[in-house]
């Protein structure tokens, strides 16, 4: 005989191993962390498996977990999507969302995914470009949600991460040993004047061999072994790596992604990317603080 599983306890234990504990799935599902526990209980129960581990500290999923995890993400996408497409009263429009392109990765194509399953009709316009410029465009209006690197975070903003700036290169690469040290930067990069102040006053001599206006170009010399660059730390391109100089480079300043939004209790599908987005950074917060 066909059985059911019970998709609001689905749902919980994917959120508990997406946000990696229960409090914050609690937070995010909009519940008691003692009704979540309760949840997750009822489907280890109904299951006769072990979900999870709970011999160590914090969240580890046990194979079984692991394998309903799977599942679990692919069953509520779908529902999500059947239940966003037949009701009556869903969202539509059009919302406009700015990220410069060196903190996309890893967190932006997750807030994007979970914004599509939950607003299938509403179309998000990504735009790439540098700090300066969206806050520009934020300011006259036409973006309703920004990311910024910045040093400081003005107000009406707040601070998600505050992280050091960190040398990247090409995978197992070289030319952070050269001297003059190569540098591929952007024009406008907030981190070229803090990078070549940082080897100033180390007494190291650089050299500007790839500056434009194309983020492509930059990655392209970079991950050819070409150059050097600088990134916030856990958000580097997949193709580029974290250097490790063992202290022959200087040590770069800390910078802070903010989150601006002009979110109004009328405008919940700018609050819904905004929160989708403080999710995403919530794990990477937790793990700084400690």
């Amino acid at each position: 005989m066909p059985r059911n599983l019970d998709l609001t306890a689905l749902r919980a234990f994917v959120t508990v191993s997406e946000t990696g504990g229960v409090t914050r799935a609690a937070g995010q599902l909009n519940l008691t962390q003692s009704a979540v526990s309760m949840q997750l209980k009822r489907l280890e129960e109904s299951l006769g498996q072990p979900l999870l581990d709970r011999s160590g500290r914090g969240i580890n999923l046990t194979a079984q977990g692991e394998q309903l995890l799977s599942y679990g993400r692919r069953m509520l996408a779908l529902n999500d999507e059947v239940w966003a497409r037949m009701a009556g009263d869903a969202f539509e429009g059009e919302i406009r969302f700015g990220v410069p392109h060196d903190i996309i990765y890893p967190h932006i194509p997750k807030v994007l995914q979970r914004f599509a399953a939950e607003f299938p009709r509403v179309r998000v316009e990504l735009v790439s470009s540098f700090t300066k410029g969206l806050k520009a465009q934020y300011a006259r209006g036409e973006l309703d949600v920004i990311l910024t690197t910045e040093v400081d975070c003005e107000p009406g903003g707040e601070t998600l991460l505050t992280q050091a700036l960190l040398w990247v290169g090409a995978p197992g690469g070289s030319a952070w040993r050269q001297r003059p040290l190569k540098l591929a930067f952007e024009r406008v990069c907030i981190f070229r004047g803090p990078v070549q102040q940082a080897l100033d006053k180390a007494c190291i001599k650089w050299d500007m061999v790839v500056e434009s206006d194309s983020t492509r170009t930059i990655d392209a010399t970079v991950s050819a072994d070409l150059a050097v660059h600088a990134n916030i730390a856990g958000n580097a391109a997949p193709y580029l790596q974290q250097i490790d100089h063992g202290g022959a480079l200087p040590q770069l300043p800390q910078f802070k992604i903010n989150m601006y939004h002009a979110g109004r209790p009328d405008m919940p599908l700018v609050n819904a990317l905004a929160g989708f987005v403080r999710d995403a950074y919530g794990p990477a917060m937790l793990k700084a603080a400690e």
